[in-house]
């Protein structure tokens, strides 16, 4: 049953119409929902499938093991059955909550590389994206609390950074080893875009996770009488009209459980998809938006032809390696979990103080380096872990361990999201299409032989590393690729699937002030509309995408 929470009171009632809906209470639902309705004038609704996030693994940081598969705040998707993974089929968890998923995900801050959104304006013809352009945006809504915070001081925003609060040495040595071979220590990757090694910044609050609902929304309950937040109400589909000048009009959406107990909420100004880069393009296809040979092939009739709705899927795929670590001295997160001392301290210091193994990020820390020389910038990415297990789910390896996960920051395979039917509480086919190009599989065999690289560097040898995954028999490239194919799972960083771009390329469905082609007063605003994706962690440029929105769509 749905609920209502208004930024006045509790109990509120659910109006016909609103000044702007926005469909999806995640990372950039919850931004748009803050400054929208920072002028009282505007009467503000937000959307959202799940329900609160009042529990108690969500706040707690290593709680994204028990919540990323709940399916009480996780839609708990999984994709096709993936050649490129020899056949396997993978979880792909989506969050159904308030915050979305910076409710479940890894709390990394990052940027991308400034070439990043150079590229989406000069290659992909997008006016006002550059870096100069998106910069300004990132730092206005940062609250920059790290240990040593040189010249990004932020602006005062809501959006705090804070340095983790736990340290393993494993790591430290890690780090030490990138020295080694000539990688810059660095203490916040956002300053650079060179190749450089460290632990990663993470958004939390003194050591409790930081969602988008709290940072942007929670704040503002009780204060903004303009701003209404429906929980647990599925979005079915767009209302979509012909205007006077011929043109499709977005006029709100309809919502309900089922379709016998819909109804239409209007939008007087504007309807906003946030749901997501897997959700955006479902609602619009369910809307009538999309390919129309693919609509009507699952009994949908198509309202226009918008052949890119749902395409240009792409995702970071991480290639788990794994070393077991034969020094009697190599302490882990391995042998934390089976000694009792061990974890009763581990809940102690976090209880009292907020600290140690409780408050880390699923990665604590970050490398970034060229898989070979011909890459300009850093390609690809290190999430290191002082832990290791044979798959996720699974327990931990009894051995001491640390796990090496290497992704590809810019993959150039492509997948798609579908309809299954015109049931909107059916999922989606996913198939991200991982592996499919030859240079990814390259990349995939050269990020192994890096890792290995680290592993040997005479650092990281003071460790007695042994490589359990994928094993030191595999060597050749079409092995390595092969071998990664059984190794690799996804960081969960889908973006593409509502491509920003010119209504010149066939498969742009926004324009660069994301309105949707072809129809009048909607747009898409989260990680969907990414060309192409960010060479790094993707929730902070999904805020910076939903901040600029926010002044395109108030000027």
């Amino acid at each position: 049953r749905a609920r209502l929470r208004n930024g006045a009171r509790n109990g509120a009632r659910l109006a016909k119409a609103y000044d702007y809906v926005v469909v999806g209470g995640g990372s950039a639902g919850c931004l748009l929902a803050n400054r929208l309705s920072r002028d009282e004038k505007n009467k503000v609704l937000l959307i959202e499938a799940g329900g609160h996030d009042r529990r108690f693994w969500i706040h707690v940081p290593v709680g994204y093991l028990y919540t990323m598969y709940d399916s009480n705040i996780s839609w708990a998707y999984h994709t096709e059955d993936q050649p490129g993974l020899e056949g396997r089929s993978i979880g792909y968890p989506r969050a159904k909550v308030l915050g979305g998923c910076s409710s479940i995900n890894g709390m990394i801050y990052q940027r991308g590389q400034a070439k990043d959104y150079d590229t989406w304006e000069t290659e992909y013809k997008n006016p006002g994206w550059g870096w100069k352009d998106v910069k300004p945006l990132f730092d206005g809504m940062l609250n920059y609390c790290v240990d040593n915070p040189g010249d990004m001081q932020g602006g005062g925003g809501e959006w705090r950074v804070e340095s983790p609060r736990v340290s393993w040495n494993v790591l430290d040595k890690f780090i030490d080893a990138a020295e080694e071979v000539g990688i810059l220590r660095i203490a916040d990757f956002n300053h650079s875009d060179e190749e450089s090694v460290g632990y990663f910044q993470v958004n939390q609050t003194n050591g409790v996770r930081l969602s988008c609902y709290r940072a942007f929304v929670h704040p503002l309950l009780n204060k903004r009488k303009n701003l209404t937040i429906l929980t647990d109400a599925n979005v079915r589909k767009v209302e979509l009209k012909n205007g006077p000048n011929g043109k499709l009009e977005a006029q709100g959406v309809w919502v309900g459980n089922s379709e016998d107990d819909s109804f239409l909420i209007q939008a007087n100004k504007e309807t906003i998809l946030s749901a997501g880069a897997i959700n955006s393009p479902k609602c619009l296809m369910l809307s009538g938006i999309g390919d129309s040979s693919d609509l009507e092939s699952v009994s949908v009739d198509p309202s226009l032809h918008l052949p890119g709705v749902g395409k240009n899927l792409h995702d970071h795929l991480q290639i788990r390696t794994v070393f077991r670590l034969d020094d009697p001295g190599a302490w882990t997160l391995n042998q934390a979990t089976r000694n009792p001392f061990s974890l009763a301290k581990m809940a102690f210091d976090y209880a009292m103080f907020q600290k140690g193994p409780l408050s880390m990020a699923p990665s604590q820390v970050g490398l970034f380096a060229r898989s070979s020389p011909i890459h300009e910038t850093p390609n690809i990415q290190y999430h290191v872990q002082p832990l290791s297990l044979d798959r996720f789910g699974e327990p931990l390896h009894k051995f001491p361990g640390m796990t090496l996960s290497v992704c590809n920051l810019r993959p150039t395979s492509r997948g798609e999201v579908k309809l299954q039917s015109a049931n909107p509480d059916e999922q989606p086919i996913i198939d991200p299409k991982y592996l499919a190009s030859e240079a990814d599989r390259l990349v995939a065999a050269e990020s192994i032989r890096h890792a290995r690289m680290m592993a040997e560097t005479a650092t990281m040898s003071k460790l007695l590393p042994q490589e359990v995954l994928p094993g030191p028999a595999v060597q050749s490239d079409e092995d390595l690729a092969k071998s990664a194919s059984n190794i690799s799972a996804s960081i969960f960083h889908p973006v593409g699937t509502c491509k920003m771009g010119p209504s010149s390329d066939p498969l742009s469905v926004v324009d660069h002030e994301l309105k949707v082609h072809g129809v009048d007063g909607l747009r898409v605003v989260d990680a969907s509309i990414m060309p192409a994706i960010v060479s790094g962690n993707t929730n902070s440029p999904t805020l910076m995408i939903a901040e600029k929105a926010a002044r395109m769509i108030l000027d």
